[in-house]
């Protein structure tokens, strides 16, 4: 398993639409993009990597109370062992009506060569 693929699947559970890098087609009135942000080896054991700590972005837009479908984010990221390294309110997106959110995620997986 991946950062990419783990997160994916957890917006599915919370009902959300998602996509990596950009959001094609009609948009929703919420919806996840995910970014990837590093790899890096930080955890190691007879000079080889044991771990990659992958991180990523998930940038969360919704066109009505943000709070509430963040506060859902955060919470199943939390449960299922992610680290969140940073969120924080973009903006407000005149042009598109929507609210933007930014949650940063880092993940431990065990390195596979």
């Amino acid at each position: 398993m991946n950062i990419l693929g783990e997160l994916t699947a957890l917006m599915a559970e919370l009902g959300l639409a998602v996509e990596t890098g950009v959001f094609s087609g009609e948009a929703p009135a919420e919806y996840t993009v995910i970014t990837p942000l590093t790899d890096s080896f930080e955890l190691f054991g007879d000079n080889l990597p044991e771990f990659e700590t992958q991180e990523a972005r998930l940038s969360v837009y919704s066109k009505s109370n943000y709070l509430d479908v963040k506060n859902r984010i955060v919470r199943a990221l939390l449960d299922a062992g992610f680290t969140v390294t940073d969120h924080r309110y973009i903006a407000h997106e005149d042009d598109t009506g929507y609210h933007h959110y930014a949650i940063d995620v880092a993940k431990p997986y065990a390195w596979e060569e």
